[in-house]
């Protein structure tokens, strides 16, 4: 199993601290500043959308040139390599890949105005001319010894790392509660069974 960030929508407050943490994390680094997560929002709550590293990565297999790939516990994308073809974004059953590009509007030498996209358009859905895409997914701040920065500076503990070990922590405080619960439960005599 692969390490990932879980977010917990019943503690999320929708503030957004998680997407400027990520951005200027990985601006810092010289990477695509886009977040690598995304946050939903409904009339019932909100909550991030982040890459779940699955174990048999739909996103890498499709990737034709082999830009996204297993690195250890995590599925890592080299931005380096990706050609903006949004096989990936399309692919992925979370939506947790977006991609990302710089807008030639403004440039210097180019007078070209920024396109203008409805807001509900989804951005693998968006092209622009000049703008090379890049997809952009959560790498869990791997350049980071502290781990993921939108772990870290969430005010409400909404987002947590969940590797096999804690999985397997949790599932036996589950196992461990129940069986508590099932031993404090009446039996019924026997012959009420019948």
């Amino acid at each position: 199993m692969n390490r990932f960030v879980v977010a917990e929508p019943s503690r999320c407050i929708g503030c957004g601290t998680c997407l400027v943490a990520c951005f200027a994390a990985h601006k810092a680094e010289g990477l695509q500043s886009h977040p690598r997560l995304a946050l939903t929002t409904t009339a019932e709550g909100s909550a991030p959308i982040v890459c779940r590293h699955c174990e048999d990565a739909m996103c890498a297999q499709v990737c034709p040139v082999h830009a996204i790939a297993r690195k250890d516990d995590a599925i890592v994308l080299d931005e380096k390599l990706c050609i903006g073809c949004k096989l990936c974004a399309l692919a992925c059953p979370f939506g947790a890949i977006t991609p990302s590009g710089t807008s030639v509007a403004g440039v210097a030498g180019i007078q070209a105005a920024a396109p203008n996209h409805s807001k509900a358009l989804s951005a693998t859905l968006v092209w622009e001319p000049g703008v090379k895409s890049v997809a952009v997914k959560c790498d869990l701040c791997a350049f980071r010894e502290d781990g993921p920065s939108c772990v870290a500076v969430c005010p409400t503990a909404a987002l947590a790392v969940v590797d096999p070990g804690a999985l397997r922590r949790a599932n036996a405080q589950k196992q461990a509660k129940a069986a508590v619960q099932l031993s404090a439960m009446p039996m019924l005599p026997s012959e009420d069974l019948k």
